[in-house]
Protein backbone atom coordinates (compact mmCIF):
# COMPACT_ATOMS: atom_id res chain seq x y z
CA UNK A 1 0.00 0.00 0.00
CA UNK A 2 0.92 3.54 -0.35
CA UNK A 3 1.84 5.56 2.89
CA UNK A 4 3.43 9.05 3.94
CA UNK A 5 6.40 8.19 5.69
CA UNK A 6 8.14 10.82 8.32
CA UNK A 7 11.99 9.90 8.01
CA UNK A 8 13.58 13.03 9.26
CA UNK A 9 12.43 15.61 10.50
CA UNK A 10 10.99 18.17 7.93
CA UNK A 11 11.34 15.16 5.74
CA UNK A 12 8.34 12.98 4.25
CA UNK A 13 7.38 10.73 1.22
CA UNK A 14 5.38 8.53 -0.23
CA UNK A 15 6.54 5.01 0.15
CA UNK A 16 5.20 2.03 -0.45
CA UNK A 17 4.78 -0.29 2.84
CA UNK A 18 3.28 -3.91 3.05
CA UNK A 19 -0.17 -3.60 4.29
CA UNK A 20 -1.11 -4.10 7.97
CA UNK A 21 -1.74 -7.56 8.29
CA UNK A 22 -4.37 -7.64 11.25
CA UNK A 23 -4.47 -9.52 14.68
CA UNK A 24 -7.26 -11.51 16.01
CA UNK A 25 -8.80 -8.88 17.32
CA UNK A 26 -8.39 -6.15 15.25
CA UNK A 27 -10.27 -4.47 11.90
CA UNK A 28 -8.58 -3.58 8.78
CA UNK A 29 -9.73 0.27 7.70
CA UNK A 30 -9.25 1.56 4.02
CA UNK A 31 -8.74 5.26 5.17
CA UNK A 32 -11.07 8.10 3.21
CA UNK A 33 -10.09 10.74 5.27
CA UNK A 34 -6.71 11.72 7.56
CA UNK A 35 -6.37 14.79 9.02
CA UNK A 36 -3.05 16.74 10.53
CA UNK A 37 -2.83 16.87 13.86
CA UNK A 38 -1.27 19.77 15.41
CA UNK A 39 0.96 17.81 17.45
CA UNK A 40 2.26 15.92 14.51
CA UNK A 41 4.03 19.40 13.47
CA UNK A 42 5.92 19.33 16.64
CA UNK A 43 7.04 15.71 15.75
CA UNK A 44 7.61 16.41 12.09
CA UNK A 45 10.43 19.19 13.34
CA UNK A 46 11.84 16.71 15.33
CA UNK A 47 10.58 17.83 18.36
CA UNK A 48 8.23 15.43 19.69
CA UNK A 49 9.82 12.71 21.69
CA UNK A 50 6.74 10.41 20.98
CA UNK A 51 7.18 10.11 17.40
CA UNK A 52 10.67 8.77 15.71
CA UNK A 53 11.41 7.94 12.23
CA UNK A 54 10.13 6.21 10.05
CA UNK A 55 7.02 6.54 11.06
CA UNK A 56 3.43 6.75 9.99
CA UNK A 57 1.86 9.52 11.21
CA UNK A 58 -2.06 10.16 11.25
CA UNK A 59 -4.40 9.19 14.45
CA UNK A 60 -7.38 11.85 13.11
CA UNK A 61 -9.83 9.86 10.53
CA UNK A 62 -12.41 7.71 9.10
CA UNK A 63 -13.09 4.77 6.51
CA UNK A 64 -14.21 1.58 5.81
CA UNK A 65 -13.99 -1.93 6.69
CA UNK A 66 -12.49 -4.10 4.73
CA UNK A 67 -11.27 -7.11 7.07
CA UNK A 68 -12.20 -8.27 10.67
CA UNK A 69 -10.18 -10.41 13.45
CA UNK A 70 -11.91 -13.94 13.83
CA UNK A 71 -11.92 -12.55 17.90
CA UNK A 72 -13.47 -9.13 16.74
CA UNK A 73 -16.09 -10.63 14.89
CA UNK A 74 -17.30 -12.75 17.65
CA UNK A 75 -16.91 -9.71 19.96
CA UNK A 76 -18.39 -6.94 17.64
CA UNK A 77 -21.39 -8.21 15.35
CA UNK A 78 -22.02 -5.07 14.62
CA UNK A 79 -19.17 -4.57 13.28
CA UNK A 80 -19.16 -5.67 8.92
CA UNK A 81 -16.82 -5.30 5.95
CA UNK A 82 -18.02 -1.66 4.23
CA UNK A 83 -19.39 -0.47 7.52
CA UNK A 84 -18.30 3.16 7.54
CA UNK A 85 -16.09 3.87 10.81
CA UNK A 86 -14.30 6.12 12.98
CA UNK A 87 -12.01 4.99 15.27
CA UNK A 88 -10.58 6.19 19.05
CA UNK A 89 -6.36 5.80 18.23
CA UNK A 90 -5.49 5.56 21.83
CA UNK A 91 -4.95 2.15 22.38
CA UNK A 92 -4.91 0.98 26.29
CA UNK A 93 -5.15 -1.93 27.99
CA UNK A 94 -8.64 -1.94 29.38
CA UNK A 95 -7.42 -3.79 32.77
CA UNK A 96 -5.43 -1.45 35.12
CA UNK A 97 -7.07 1.00 37.83
CA UNK A 98 -6.87 3.97 35.11
CA UNK A 99 -9.43 2.29 32.39
CA UNK A 100 -11.36 0.63 35.00
CA UNK A 101 -12.11 3.64 36.51
CA UNK A 102 -12.83 5.50 33.14
CA UNK A 103 -9.67 7.16 32.71
CA UNK A 104 -8.02 5.27 30.22
CA UNK A 105 -6.08 7.96 28.88
CA UNK A 106 -3.78 7.59 31.49
CA UNK A 107 -3.59 3.94 31.36
CA UNK A 108 0.16 3.10 31.44
CA UNK A 109 0.41 1.03 28.86
CA UNK A 110 -1.25 3.12 26.69
CA UNK A 111 -0.17 3.51 22.90
CA UNK A 112 -1.14 5.88 20.23
CA UNK A 113 -1.37 5.77 16.56
CA UNK A 114 0.96 8.13 14.67
CA UNK A 115 3.11 7.58 17.85
CA UNK A 116 4.45 3.69 18.78
CA UNK A 117 1.88 2.28 16.35
CA UNK A 118 1.68 3.04 12.47
CA UNK A 119 -0.91 5.59 11.87
CA UNK A 120 -3.82 6.52 9.38
CA UNK A 121 -1.16 8.42 6.61
CA UNK A 122 -1.98 5.42 4.41
CA UNK A 123 -4.05 3.42 1.90
CA UNK A 124 -4.80 1.42 5.37
CA UNK A 125 -4.29 1.31 9.10
CA UNK A 126 -4.88 -1.71 11.72
CA UNK A 127 -7.34 -1.24 14.72
CA UNK A 128 -8.35 -2.56 17.97
CA UNK A 129 -12.02 -3.52 17.36
CA UNK A 130 -12.93 -2.31 20.89
CA UNK A 131 -11.57 0.86 19.75
CA UNK A 132 -14.14 1.20 16.59
CA UNK A 133 -17.08 3.42 16.57
CA UNK A 134 -19.57 2.70 13.30
CA UNK A 135 -21.04 5.90 12.46
CA UNK A 136 -24.71 6.89 12.04
CA UNK A 137 -25.88 7.95 8.15
CA UNK A 138 -25.84 11.29 8.76
CA UNK A 139 -22.30 12.46 9.31
CA UNK A 140 -20.13 12.61 6.09
CA UNK A 141 -16.44 10.84 6.27
CA UNK A 142 -14.93 13.95 6.19
CA UNK A 143 -17.01 15.23 8.80
CA UNK A 144 -16.57 12.09 10.84
CA UNK A 145 -12.61 12.30 11.06
CA UNK A 146 -13.18 14.93 13.25
CA UNK A 147 -14.18 13.03 15.85
CA UNK A 148 -10.60 12.47 17.42
CA UNK A 149 -9.64 16.49 18.39
CA UNK A 150 -13.57 16.83 19.04
CA UNK A 151 -12.84 14.65 22.02
CA UNK A 152 -9.80 16.29 22.78
CA UNK A 153 -12.12 19.73 23.00
CA UNK A 154 -14.69 17.66 25.14
CA UNK A 155 -12.30 16.45 27.76
CA UNK A 156 -10.50 19.68 28.10
CA UNK A 157 -14.31 21.32 28.93
CA UNK A 158 -15.09 18.82 30.79
CA UNK A 159 -11.85 19.02 32.97
CA UNK A 160 -12.78 23.08 33.10
CA UNK A 161 -15.99 22.59 34.74
CA UNK A 162 -17.55 25.89 33.52
CA UNK A 163 -20.27 27.35 36.22
CA UNK A 164 -23.09 29.48 35.34
CA UNK A 165 -21.71 33.84 34.81
CA UNK A 166 -18.14 32.23 34.21
CA UNK A 167 -16.20 33.51 30.89
CA UNK A 168 -13.06 32.28 29.53
CA UNK A 169 -10.26 32.53 26.98
CA UNK A 170 -8.79 30.33 24.66
CA UNK A 171 -5.16 31.19 23.47
CA UNK A 172 -4.56 29.42 19.47
CA UNK A 173 -7.45 29.33 17.43
CA UNK A 174 -6.48 26.18 15.21
CA UNK A 175 -8.62 22.97 15.26
CA UNK A 176 -8.46 22.36 19.11
CA UNK A 177 -8.90 26.07 19.70
CA UNK A 178 -11.64 26.08 17.54
CA UNK A 179 -13.36 22.94 19.02
CA UNK A 180 -12.78 23.89 22.29
CA UNK A 181 -14.93 27.13 22.05
CA UNK A 182 -18.07 25.38 20.90
CA UNK A 183 -17.29 22.82 24.25
CA UNK A 184 -17.33 25.45 26.54
CA UNK A 185 -20.24 26.65 24.31
CA UNK A 186 -22.07 23.83 25.09
CA UNK A 187 -21.37 23.99 28.62
CA UNK A 188 -23.19 27.03 29.10
CA UNK A 189 -20.27 29.82 29.07
CA UNK A 190 -22.00 32.89 27.16
CA UNK A 191 -18.86 34.93 26.89
CA UNK A 192 -15.56 32.70 25.34
CA UNK A 193 -12.46 35.00 24.03
CA UNK A 194 -9.91 33.82 21.85
CA UNK A 195 -6.35 35.04 21.40
CA UNK A 196 -4.67 34.17 17.83
CA UNK A 197 -1.58 35.69 15.57
CA UNK A 198 -3.63 35.03 12.69
CA UNK A 199 -6.60 37.08 11.15
CA UNK A 200 -8.26 34.23 9.23
CA UNK A 201 -8.13 31.98 12.37
CA UNK A 202 -9.64 35.08 14.19
CA UNK A 203 -12.62 35.60 11.37
CA UNK A 204 -13.09 32.23 12.27
CA UNK A 205 -13.32 32.61 15.96
CA UNK A 206 -15.68 35.37 15.48
CA UNK A 207 -18.32 33.33 13.62
CA UNK A 208 -18.33 31.02 16.13
CA UNK A 209 -19.60 33.92 18.64
CA UNK A 210 -16.56 34.10 20.57
CA UNK A 211 -14.83 37.80 20.69
CA UNK A 212 -11.15 37.70 19.14
CA UNK A 213 -8.59 39.15 20.97
CA UNK A 214 -5.03 40.73 20.75
CA UNK A 215 -2.93 39.38 23.93
CA UNK A 216 -0.54 42.28 23.64
CA UNK A 217 -3.07 44.99 24.14
CA UNK A 218 -6.38 42.96 26.39
CA UNK A 219 -5.97 43.72 29.70
CA UNK A 220 -9.26 41.58 30.39
CA UNK A 221 -9.51 38.63 33.09
CA UNK A 222 -11.20 35.46 32.88
CA UNK A 223 -12.52 32.57 35.11
CA UNK A 224 -11.01 29.86 32.86
CA UNK A 225 -7.80 30.13 30.54
CA UNK A 226 -7.10 27.36 27.82
CA UNK A 227 -3.85 26.91 26.03
CA UNK A 228 -4.48 25.35 22.83
CA UNK A 229 -0.93 26.28 21.52
CA UNK A 230 1.75 24.61 23.77
CA UNK A 231 4.42 27.84 23.66
CA UNK A 232 5.82 28.93 26.51
CA UNK A 233 4.65 32.56 25.32
CA UNK A 234 1.09 31.39 25.83
CA UNK A 235 1.48 29.46 28.63
CA UNK A 236 2.60 32.45 30.26
CA UNK A 237 -0.24 34.78 28.65
CA UNK A 238 -3.09 32.12 30.40
CA UNK A 239 -1.16 32.23 33.59
CA UNK A 240 -1.21 36.16 33.68
CA UNK A 241 -5.02 36.51 32.53
CA UNK A 242 -7.19 34.02 34.98
CA UNK A 243 -8.14 35.79 37.93
CA UNK A 244 -7.61 35.04 41.56
CA UNK A 245 -9.06 30.95 42.19
CA UNK A 246 -9.34 30.59 38.56
CA UNK A 247 -8.77 27.84 36.24
CA UNK A 248 -5.65 27.53 34.10
CA UNK A 249 -5.96 24.12 31.46
CA UNK A 250 -2.96 23.29 29.23
CA UNK A 251 -3.71 21.45 26.27
CA UNK A 252 -0.81 22.24 23.69
CA UNK A 253 2.17 19.86 23.63
CA UNK A 254 3.95 22.28 21.16
CA UNK A 255 7.25 22.98 23.68
CA UNK A 256 8.58 20.21 26.68
CA UNK A 257 9.23 22.50 28.92
CA UNK A 258 7.98 26.56 30.15
CA UNK A 259 9.15 28.78 32.63
CA UNK A 260 6.19 30.05 34.86
CA UNK A 261 5.71 32.40 37.84
CA UNK A 262 4.80 29.53 40.16
CA UNK A 263 4.78 32.29 43.06
CA UNK A 264 2.15 34.30 41.53
CA UNK A 265 0.19 31.34 40.80
CA UNK A 266 0.67 30.19 44.55
CA UNK A 267 -0.15 33.45 46.03
CA UNK A 268 -3.63 33.65 43.53
CA UNK A 269 -4.34 29.97 44.55
CA UNK A 270 -4.34 29.20 40.82
CA UNK A 271 -5.38 25.79 39.69
CA UNK A 272 -4.12 24.57 36.76
CA UNK A 273 -5.07 20.81 34.86
CA UNK A 274 -3.51 19.20 32.26
CA UNK A 275 -5.81 17.72 29.33
CA UNK A 276 -4.51 14.70 27.91
CA UNK A 277 -6.41 13.31 24.82
CA UNK A 278 -10.03 11.81 26.08
CA UNK A 279 -11.59 8.50 27.44
CA UNK A 280 -14.31 6.53 25.48
CA UNK A 281 -17.18 8.36 26.57
CA UNK A 282 -15.58 12.13 25.45
CA UNK A 283 -15.45 10.30 22.05
CA UNK A 284 -18.78 9.04 21.92
CA UNK A 285 -19.73 12.73 22.79
CA UNK A 286 -17.50 14.37 20.03
CA UNK A 287 -19.06 11.94 17.49
CA UNK A 288 -22.62 12.05 18.59
CA UNK A 289 -21.87 16.01 18.46
CA UNK A 290 -20.48 16.03 15.03
CA UNK A 291 -23.29 14.32 13.67
CA UNK A 292 -26.47 16.40 15.52
CA UNK A 293 -24.64 19.84 14.25
CA UNK A 294 -23.86 20.79 17.44
CA UNK A 295 -19.92 20.77 16.73
CA UNK A 296 -18.52 21.70 13.14
CA UNK A 297 -15.48 23.48 11.26
CA UNK A 298 -17.13 25.12 8.18
CA UNK A 299 -16.28 24.22 5.26
CA UNK A 300 -14.64 26.75 3.87
CA UNK A 301 -11.64 26.60 6.83
CA UNK A 302 -10.44 22.77 5.48
CA UNK A 303 -9.49 21.46 2.84
CA UNK A 304 -8.55 17.81 1.01
CA UNK A 305 -5.25 17.17 -0.35
CA UNK A 306 -3.53 13.93 -1.88
CA UNK A 307 -0.87 12.18 0.30
CA UNK A 308 1.70 13.06 -2.16
CA UNK A 309 1.56 16.51 -0.95
CA UNK A 310 1.47 15.49 2.96
CA UNK A 311 4.81 16.95 3.48
CA UNK A 312 3.81 20.59 1.79
CA UNK A 313 1.25 20.38 4.02
CA UNK A 314 2.59 19.93 6.94
CA UNK A 315 5.32 22.98 6.08
CA UNK A 316 2.32 25.21 5.06
CA UNK A 317 0.42 24.12 8.40
CA UNK A 318 3.53 25.24 10.45
CA UNK A 319 3.59 28.76 8.91
CA UNK A 320 0.71 29.75 9.84
CA UNK A 321 -2.07 28.20 7.32
CA UNK A 322 -5.33 30.37 6.39
CA UNK A 323 -7.37 27.24 7.14
CA UNK A 324 -8.02 25.14 10.30
CA UNK A 325 -7.59 21.39 8.81
CA UNK A 326 -6.24 19.48 6.07
CA UNK A 327 -7.21 16.61 5.26
CA UNK A 328 -4.87 13.68 3.34
CA UNK A 329 -7.13 11.18 0.80
CA UNK A 330 -4.95 8.22 0.53
CA UNK A 331 -7.00 6.80 -2.49
CA UNK A 332 -10.13 6.96 -3.96
CA UNK A 333 -12.67 6.21 -1.44
CA UNK A 334 -14.49 9.03 0.01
Amino acid sequence: MKALVYEAPYQMAVRDVPQPTIAVDEVLIQVAYSGICGSELSGFEGKNSLRKPPLIMGHEFSGVITEIGTQAAAARPDLQVGSRVTANPLVTCGQCEYCLSGRHQLCPKRKLLSASLPGSNAEYVAVAATNVLVLPDSIALNIASLTEPMACAVHTARIAAPRPGETALVVGAGPIGLMTIQALAVYGLKTIYCADLNAERLAMVESLGAVPVNLKEWTGSVDIAVDAVGASATRASCAKVVRPGGRVIWVGLHEAESPLPINDLIRREIVAYGSFAYNPLDFKAALDGLASGAFALQPAWTRVETLEKGSACFEELLHGSSVSKIWLQPGVLA
